[in-house]
C-alpha cells in the first residue's frame, strides 16, 4: 500500500467515524484472494452497511468514498430523547 493510499483510508476512517460507522478492511494477506484489499463499513450494532455483497469483504476504496458523500441516503441523527436512531430522508427533504 502506497502512503497516499493509507493517507486515504485514514481520512475516509474518519468520515467513517463522524457518521458513527466504523471503516474494516479485510484481514486476508494472499493477494489472490477475493477478499484481499477490500473493505467494509459497519454500524455501532455490527450490521454491514455497505460492503458485503458476494463475501464479507467487497467494497473498494472508491465505493466507500461514494457511501459516505452520498447525501441521500439515510444517516444517525439524535433524536429528541437525546438517542442516536437511522434516519431516512423522506422525499423533497433537504439532508444535513
Amino acid at each position: 500500500m502506497t502512503e497516499t493510499e493509507k493517507v486515504r483510508e485514514n481520512r475516509l476512517r474518519r468520515m467513517a467515524q463522524r457518521q458513527l460507522l466504523r471503516l474494516e478492511k479485510s484481514r486476508t494477506r494472499d493477494p489472490r484472494g477475493a477478499m484481499y484489499g477490500c473493505y467494509r463499513l459497519v454500524d455501532d450494532c455490527n450490521v454491514v452497511v455497505e460492503g458485503a455483497g458476494t463475501c464479507a469483504f467487497d467494497a473498494t476504496l472508491d465505493q466507500i468514498e461514494r457511501f459516505l458523500m452520498d447525501d441521500t441516503r439515510g444517516r444517525y441523527q439524535k433524536d429528541q430523547d437525546g438517542l442516536m436512531r437511522w434516519r431516512t430522508p423522506s422525499a423533497g427533504e433537504a439532508t444535513p
